[in-house]
């Protein structure tokens, strides 16, 4: 292996002289620790590496060692349930070698190679298959099916294949290409993670990710392959909002990548995702979801490392025909580590210091979301071909909740859902925090076939009625403010009191609470039209004569704000709250009330 020399240490950038055949984005083991870092620019002999621990103790001199491979990780059965740092090092393993408090230059495989799985062959000898078509299938949990696939590049006949209790690295099938050459197939594959896994091409994405949380999924929905930012500042809810669509997004895999965030914050995820039950699958959330930790108090160049793979390990669930989520938290993290590399390389900056190729670094990771037709050829009795989605959900931590700094306004170029947090909600304990006149999806569209299709055709114009009279209430408050509610005419005063029920007893909602933490799109609906029906009966009865006072004294209201909680075996409680809506409200009107006041107006 080829080897060089320190001449310069700065931070986490160690300057090397000597590593003359190596290439851009190559790993290489530095100093007598063998610490590991990442060429990222070469300059003739010298190349610029960023080192992913902690470069305390290095000096001209110490030695560089190539290891003549890009930044790669291991993927494979093994890899749900599982917690990694950023370069895919297991933290439970390494905490068993080093105790507590790792130390530098420690080393452990991303896949356990001593642990034996089932494997399933699905095809026979003699078979031909291509790049992505599945061979065999590993139970790698009760909730995930693994599909062991041939390796992207390789195509031809199966020479062999075999069942059994294998290891990831032992070979379970021959495969002969066109030109003769034999491959052996394991079920672990490695993957360079700045290189996006090939797939046959992108499909339109239609199909709604249902998160349980109603501002998301009625007003600002998100596609399954969609990309969308979550914006705030410290204390607005981001952690908590991208927590809840983890928790209960219908994917059936979830990366959440901590990207130097605080380790309270992933302390939150490892305590709650093995007690909380998936309620698609019933059993824990953690078996279908992968966790990359990368906190605040480790090595900052490593941040950069933990998005990518994440985004690889994300690919690669896609490929098998999956539908997975991909949670950033948060991106400002990565973006302050690149801004730090790019002054330690002397380079010119951009806005606020950060480096001018912010904005491609932020669209190419973006750009890998997606539904994709996978690679492979079509399965038999199926006629299309397998497909697989990435959704990916990335929270931006703005200083000051300034949405006009750089990393803010280079991801909305890119993503197609906004949602926009405000520290003024969130002081008037109004969560999820996503201010309704700020925040947009792209999608909405998109989903409205799905939603006519699978929950009501009335859906998106019940939506689309909320949204008005939300936006009609920001345009009379200032009015309020200035001269009372008693000035709106009455027609106003019931829209107003409508949005006040669309906001608190609709978009709010409680993630700490068992039965509102998640809300399926047809209790959205019911509890949506019931807020609306309300308003129109409302409407009614006002013109039948019935004062205001009465209308919004009606004992009805109170069952409404508590329609939220009810349970999915009690969906016949809405149509007893409709039918005291019509009884108090316009059975309660009086008729000679409102001929007099006709009579009077005369």
């Amino acid at each position: 292996m080829e080897q060089g020399h320190i001449i310069k240490v700065a931070g986490p950038l160690v300057v090397a002289r000597g590593l003359v055949e190596s290439k851009m984005y190559d790993l290489v083991r530095v100093g007598e620790d063998g610490l590991m870092g990442e060429i990222i620019e070469m300059r003739g002999d010298r190349a610029s590496i960023q080192v992913y621990e902690e470069t305390d103790g290095l000096g001209p001199g110490d030695p560089v060692v190539a290891t003549g491979a890009p930044l790669s990780v291991e993927l494979g059965p093994g890899m749900l349930e599982a917690v990694y740092d950023g370069v895919q090092r297991p933290l439970d393993v390494l905490e068993r070698q080093a105790g507590s408090f790792l130390s530098r230059g420690i080393s452990a495989p991303g896949l356990d190679r001593e642990k034996r799985w089932t494997f399933v062959p699905s095809v026979e000898p003699g078979t031909r298959v291509s790049g992505g078509d599945i061979i065999g299938v590993v139970q790698e949990n009760v909730v995930v099916e693994h599909r062991i696939l041939v390796p992207p590049a390789l195509s031809g006949v199966i020479e062999s294949i075999t069942g059994g209790d294998f290891t990831v690295r032992d070979t379970v099938a021959t495969l002969v290409d066109d030109e003769g050459g034999v491959h052996d197939l394991a079920m672990m594959q490695v993957w360079p993670v700045r290189v996006p896994r090939p797939y046959k091409k992108k499909v339109s994405a239609d199909e709604p990710l249902t998160t349980g949380t109603r501002v998301i999924d009625t007003f600002f929905p998100i596609v399954k392959g969609g990309v969308a930012c979550i914006p705030g500042p410290f204390g607005a809810g981001k952690t908590v909002t991208q927590h809840q669509i983890a928790k209960w997004s219908d994917a059936e895999v979830v990366v959440f990548i901590g990207c130097g965030e605080r380790g309270n914050e992933m302390t939150d995820v490892l305590m709650e995702f093995p007690e909380l039950v998936d309620p698609y699958s019933g059993e824990p959330l953690m078996k279908r979801t992968v966790l990359v930790a990368n906190t605040s108090n480790m090595p900052v160049a490593a941040r950069e490392a933990s998005v990518y793979t994440g985004i690889t390990m994300a690919e690669y669930f896609r490929d098998m025909g999956y539908n997975v989520v991909l949670q950033a938290d948060s991106t400002s993290r990565w973006a302050e580590a690149m801004r730090e590399i790019s002054g330690r390389l002397e380079e010119m900056p951009g806005d606020e210091g950060f480096p001018a190729y912010l904005g491609t670094r932020l669209a190419a990771f973006y750009e890998r979301a997606g539904k994709v037709e996978c690679l492979g050829s079509v399965p038999a009795g199926a006629s299309v071909a397998r497909t697989g989605s990435i959704s990916v959900i990335g929270s931006v931590s703005p200083p000051g909740g300034d949405l006009s700094e750089p990393v803010v306004q280079n991801t909305l170029r890119v993503v197609k859902v906004f949602w926009a947090l405000q520290d003024q909600l969130a002081y008037q304990r109004h969560f999820p925090a996503i201010d309704w006149l700020t925040s947009y999806s792209l999608y909405v569209d998109k989903v409205t076939p799905h939603w006519a299709a699978d929950v009501s055709k009335d859906f998106r114009a019940r939506r689309d009625e909320a949204m008005s009279i939300l936006q009609r209430e920001n345009e009379l408050a200032e009015i309020v403010r200035l001269v009372g509610l008693e000035a709106l005419s009455p027609e106003e005063q019931i829209l107003m009191e409508t949005a006040k029920s669309i906001r608190e007893d609709f978009l709010q909602q409680n993630a700490f609470r068992d039965d509102d933490q998640f809300s399926s799109l047809a209790e959205q609906d019911r509890l949506l039209s019931t807020i609306l029906l309300f308003h129109a009966k409302a409407l009614e009865a006002h013109a039948a004569g019935a004062s205001l006072a009465d209308i919004f004294a009606a004992p009805v209201r109170e069952r409404i704000a508590r329609a939220k909680y009810l349970a999915p075996d009690q969906m016949a409680e809405y149509d007893s709250i409709a039918s005291d809506i019509e009884t108090q409200l316009v059975g309660g009107a009086r008729p000679e009330a409102a001929v007099a006041s006709a009579g009077g107006e005369r």
